[in-house]
């Protein structure tokens, strides 16, 4: 029996309907939690705005950055283990403190003063955007594979666009070009007309 030819606009169509199906919630994560992280640094909600300190170069010794910190009940800090990071802007004259539940303190980085206290979403939004927010493993098993599945979309959909232009295209082309075939036969009417014209012509002298 003859194998039927394999009917790839029928295969990436299934593609499209079923990995469109199976990435909905990851993709429509990744897109909006990436329009808000594009946003972060006009929005002060989603990250605070960096203060400026005096001068450029830090002299606040650590444990006068621990001390400032615990003096700030938002951040819960008792000690380093509650600390997530510091960020150092010696251009600003800042740091910041990064508090494990996400409250960050801004702190002049030469004279200790806490310049602002404010809770930073932008950080939530980033573990959301990749994944790592459900699981340590949602990373790379759900939102990797969903990120290869929309590449694959993206790939069958300019398929999907392409071929039917193509197709048209070389209709076009097939509609313009003369017929090989008819081709002696007009070529050979022509040349009796002509003959036929010059003779009545002749013939008039």
């Amino acid at each position: 029996s003859r194998r039927m030819p394999m009917n790839w606009k029928r295969i990436n169509r299934k593609i499209h309907y079923w990995g469109a199906l199976v990435v909905a919630l990851p993709v429509l994560i990744v897109i909006v939690t990436g329009i808000l992280l594009l946003l972060k640094k006009d929005i002060d909600w989603l990250q605070p705005p960096t203060a400026a300190g005096q001068g450029d170069v830090p002299t606040l010794s650590v444990a006068r950055i621990l001390e400032v910190s615990k003096s700030v009940p938002e951040a819960g800090i008792a000690g380093w283990a509650d600390i997530d990071r510091v960020d150092l802007r010696p251009r600003k004259g800042v740091l910041k403190v990064r508090a494990r539940n996400s409250w960050e303190i801004q702190i002049d980085h030469q004279t200790g003063e806490v310049l602002q206290v404010a809770y930073r979403r932008s950080d939530l939004i980033e573990a959301l955007h990749d994944g790592s927010f459900f699981h340590s493993a949602a990373k790379l098993w759900v939102f990797l594979p969903a990120s290869v599945v929309l590449l694959a979309l993206w790939v069958t959909g300019v398929y999907l666009f392409l071929v039917p232009l193509l197709a048209r295209r070389r209709a076009r082309q097939r509609r313009g070009r003369p017929d090989p075939e008819k081709m002696p036969a007009t070529a050979a009417t022509g040349g009796m007309a002509n003959r036929a014209a010059k003779s009545a012509h002749s013939g008039r002298r």
